[in-house]
């Protein structure tokens, strides 16, 4: 950086700081040099004009201004992009801006950031992690497990750092870690304990393996990962006094060097090595100091950005510390734990010599292999209390599958148009009792769009055209008004589905044969947890875009669904839970692309790509269950 542009910056900083002590501002200055060194090794920060005012917003406390770089930041790269760019020098950054704002809550985090040290609250608002983990208390319970077939066959036999790595590659995540006898070359039996990093996905609430926990892993030294490891080391039968290694990534790392601060760990058991992928290690002191600690991290990974890697303070003199610049910027992908191993194999070599060297103690056969399994003690079952229900096995052509059909993870958006009435009626069964409910003059048809990403029968995607009809038997007006303060189980009206597309052999085949409802088999890309709704279905020649506009909270959307088998009309029941909004000004709309399926057709007929629905309902993320079909005689 330019010597007056350095000049400019430290000036504002000065005047920000005002008053405030000598030691403030000499550590500002410490944290510009860093970061003006960071850029020297990465000038696509001088050469992008959004990281530039972003820097420099926030060296000069300019909050406002920082805000606004940083929404253009993510608006033009994406907020992946944006925190991998920023993640060598996002720890300098928050600990200007620490340093330099005027809530004094922020400041113990600053300064723990400016030198290194560990971090006992949240860098961006300074809230301690005592608060939110408070009730996090549990010990958890600890079992060991058999591996899978594959697992087995991934497992090495022989100890070393890539060896110790690739475990957990194929262990992966999930609330398990793996602990290893090996046989050094002086002949001892020593340790070597392995834990993974938190999963990807969807957050799990069954372990202490879970983004809460990793929360408090990083913050605090004492967490349920941290004791569930401790238990598995215990159910092992680890002797007293016996050398042990701990080796891990993201999550796990961080818990293995929480467990090497314990005294009471380390006066039970010798722990000689901890190494730590991906994790921040910060100035993190075992409680043994000849413990070598080896922690190894990617400059555009944002979970060990936080340790203040680029600090010009003490370090634990008996450690090693590998911060390179690896050719995958972007995280979460430069985070997961096979690109590591591509790294240290292909990028870092000399790094995996060094500490395969340190580890000499442990390069032996592996005498025994065992896997524990963690579980959060006293934790409802998933879906609880829902989806906790009775269960029966139904034969289909797709194989056995068990009903009711479980949602564990979905969202949907149903559109709702008015539409002519007798047009609506073309498109249900030719019989004389099955009509249209009316709103006035009209008639209702809904498009529903779902996003199914954890069920009993896999995950899928379903957009359906349904059409809302009265009592099968004794239609009155405003039935549809009464039915819905009713139980969804003594409804009498309902919605006709007048055609499916599922993204699924498997789904097709149970909504056919279960639920007796028109369906066939397309691929659709479907996005409704953003705020705005995005369907895009080349094969079925529709899209769907646009925002749903305002909403406030209505009932849960519980619904009858109907179909047809033969003579017989099928009913289904779909009870749901979640936080459904209905949008009274839905700006969303419907293409349609010269499709020729019978979706495409139906919503031809219904003239819906010409107008926008009266109302959208939407519930971003909800758990649900669809009873088998029940045949009524009409």
């Amino acid at each position: 950086m330019a010597p007056d542009g350095m000049g400019r910056l430290l000036g504002a900083a000065g005047e920000a700081l005002g008053r405030e002590s000598l030691a403030a501002l000499v550590a500002v200055t410490s944290l510009r040099l860093r970061i003006a060194a960071v850029l020297l090794d990465h000038p696509e920060f001088g050469r992008d004009p959004g990281m530039r005012r972003l820097t420099a917003a926030v060296s000069a406390d300019r909050d406002l201004e920082a805000v606004r770089a940083l929404r253009s930041l993510f608006k033009d790269r994406g907020a992946q992009r944006a925190l991998s760019g920023l993640a060598p020098i996002l720890a300098e950054l928050l600990a200007i801006r620490g340093l330099l704002g005027e809530d004094p809550v922020n400041d113990e985090t600053a300064w723990a950031l400016a030198a290194g040290r560990e971090l006992t609250a949240d860098p961006v608002r300074g809230i301690s992690a005592a608060h939110p983990s408070a009730g996090d208390r549990d010990e958890g319970t600890v079992e060991a497990v058999e591996p899978s077939a594959r697992e087995t066959q991934g497992i090495s036999t022989e100890g070393s750092l890539l060896a110790f790595l690739r475990n957990l590659d194929v262990l992966d995540a999930g609330g398990r870690v793996l602990v290893q006898e090996v046989r050094g070359p002086d002949g001892v039996l020593r340790y070597v304990v392995q834990a993974p990093g938190t999963a990807a996905g969807r957050p799990r609430d069954d372990s202490p393996q879970d983004f809460a926990d990793a929360w408090r892993n990083l913050f605090m030294t004492d967490s349920p990962y941290t004791r569930s490891i401790l238990l598995a080391i215990r159910d092992h039968g680890v002797p007293r006094g016996a050398d042990l290694a701990l080796v891990g990534h993201g999550e796990g790392g961080i818990a293995l060097l929480n467990l090497a601060q314990d005294e009471e760990f380390c006066r039970a058991y010798r722990v000689t090595h901890v190494v730590a992928v991906g994790s921040p290690t910060g100035d993190r002191r075992p409680a043994d100091p000849r413990t070598w600690v080896a922690g190894i991290t990617n400059r555009h990974d944002i979970v060990p950005a936080f340790d203040g890697t680029g600090s010009a303070f003490d370090r634990h003199p008996n450690g090693y510390r590998a911060d390179y610049t690896g050719p995958d910027h972007e995280f979460p992908h430069c985070h997961l734990l096979r690109v590591y191993i591509d790294h240290l194999e292909t990028v870092i070599p000399q790094v995996t010599q060094d500490v395969d060297q340190a580890l000499t103690s442990y390069r032996g056969p592996v005498e025994r292999t065992r896997v524990y399994r963690f579980e959060d003690r006293a934790r409802p079952p998933e879906g609880y209390p829902l989806l906790t229900v009775p269960t029966n096995s139904v034969p289909t052509s797709a194989g056995p599958v068990d009903v009711p059909v479980r949602y564990y993870d979905s969202s949907a958006a149903h559109l709702c148009y008015p539409v002519d009435t007798d047009v609506a009626r073309s498109l249900l069964p030719d019989v004389t009792w099955m009509v249209p409910a009316r709103f006035g003059r009209r008639a209702l048809a809904v498009l529903s769009l779902y996003e199914h990403r954890c069920t009993t029968i896999g995950p899928y995607t379903e957009l359906g055209l349904s059409v809302l009809v009265d009592d099968l038997w004794r239609p009155h007006a405003y039935d549809l008004a009464r039915d819905l303060l009713r139980r969804v189980d003594l409804r009498r009206t309902g919605r006709y589905v007048v055609s499916l597309a599922v993204g699924t052999e498997e789904a097709r085949a149970v909504t056919e044969e279960l639920w007796a409802q028109p369906a066939v088999h397309g691929a659709a890309e479907v996005a409704l947890q953003g705020r705005a709704l995005r369907v895009e279905a080349p094969e079925l020649g529709l899209s769907v875009e646009g925002g749903p506009g305002p909403g406030v909270r209505c009932p849960e959307a519980d619904w009858v669904l109907y179909g047809r088998r033969g003579d017989s009309t099928v009913r289904t029941l779909v009870r749901a839970d979640g936080r459904p909004r209905v949008h009274a000004r839905p700006r969303v709309r419907l293409r349609l692309d010269g499709g020729h399926g019978s979706l495409a057709r139906h919503l031809q007929i219904l003239e819906l790509d010409t107008v926008r629905p009266g109302f959208v309902l939407t519930s971003p993320r909800f758990v649900a269950h669809r009873s088998a079909g029940a045949p009524l005689p009409r």
